[in-house]
């Protein structure tokens, strides 16, 4: 073989093995491409950053989600956005959340500068679907940074009737450490209280006085405000006291030897006059049965008898005559909360003065 033959043959050697390494150099910058879009995609994509938010809730680490950007809000952007400007952030914290697991991002569609990402999970056994829209905020080196355009706070626009102190999620609260107004707070006012979306809220009211099962809300709709309506019923233990009270009452009130006792829901009329200082018993006490009434209770109407024993000596011709008889009369009357948790009962009736 020539020399020429060889150096042709060293030629195509080396042009094919320059094809080869810029085959490899081109398939390995596609692979790295590939591998860094796979890397954004699972770390740095609008669909990770809601995985993140999510996984903080799962997690019950409140106040790292409320950190994370666009979460947190102002009373100016509260106003803004038609919501109400002193919602309380008193149920963002972890004490107040409910489980949340199963959460998968479902969709990711991207709408101009904002991208909407929707997620189906389980908040507190019940499944629920809801979407986030997320903008770019900036960039960490190559890779780019997320933030909530809509912030996923939502307010519970929350009325418990029956009752200043509640729990929601297991969390206690008590209004007049919530409300703008203090110790002022209207009882039946609703309170805006600032929740996570997505989130169960179980919200119930366990107290000495008054309870109730609960009503439990799914907050899916990030800014927006839901209703919450809570009506508290008088414990067996609070009728009972009230009961008590009532019998008490009425036993006082029978003790006054006079024909229409003072402030008592009972008395007797006579045109004659009477011979014998009047004598009064409760023969039949009243079945008491407490309802809500505005930001207190009442006691509802109900039936009782007094008997009288009394001597009435007839101004048309002196006789006298001995009266025994029961007197059926009704009962009423208005409980009012105290500020401390006690009860000041009035009993009331028809027959009152």
């Amino acid at each position: 073989m020539d020399e020429e033959a060889v150096k042709r043959g060293g030629r195509r050697g080396l042009a094919f093995d320059l094809t080869v390494l810029a085959i490899v150099g081109v398939l390995l910058i596609a692979a790295v491409l590939a591998a860094a879009g796979a890397v954004q995609q699972q770390f740095y994509s609008p669909a990770a950053f809601v995985e993140r938010y999510l996984s903080t809730l799962a997690a019950g680490r409140a106040a790292e989600a409320l950190a994370l950007p666009g979460v947190a809000v102002d009373s100016a952007e509260l106003e803004a956005a038609g919501l109400p400007a002193t919602a309380s952030e008193a149920l963002l914290r972890a004490a107040a959340l409910a489980p949340l697991k199963d959460a998968r991002v479902v969709s990711e569609q991207v709408d101009g500068a904002v991208t909407h990402v929707t997620v189906d999970y389980q908040a507190g056994g019940h499944g629920g679907t809801t979407t986030f829209d997320i903008e770019r905020e900036g960039s960490i080196g190559l890779a780019p940074t997320w933030r909530f355009a809509t912030s996923p706070l939502a307010v519970m626009d929350l009325e418990v009737r029956g009752s200043m102190q509640f729990s929601v999620n297991g969390f206690e609260v008590d209004k007049r450490q919530v409300s703008p107004d203090g110790a002022e707070a209207d009882p039946l006012a609703p309170l805006p209280m600032l929740v996570f979306s997505p989130g169960l809220y179980a919200v119930s009211v366990d107290t000495a006085i008054s309870a109730t099962p609960g009503v439990a809300v799914l907050s899916d709709s990030p800014f927006h405000s839901f209703p919450v309506e809570v009506q508290a019923e008088a414990t067996d233990e609070f009728i009972a006291v009230v009961q008590d009270k009532v019998e008490e009452f009425l036993t006082s009130c029978a003790t006054q030897e006079v024909l229409q006792p003072t402030a008592c829901p009972f008395g007797y009329y006579v045109q004659d006059r009477i011979d014998s200082l009047p004598a009064w018993s409760i023969a039949q006490q009243p079945t008491v049965r407490v309802e809500p009434d505005g930001a207190g209770w009442k006691i509802v109407p109900s039936q009782a008898v007094a008997h009288i024993e009394v001597d009435i000596r007839s101004l048309f011709d002196g006789s006298i005559t001995h009266v025994s008889e029961d007197v059926p009369f009704i009962v009423d009357g208005e409980i009012e909360v105290q500020p401390d948790g006690t009860a000041s009962i009035t009993v009331g009736g028809p027959e009152t003065p």
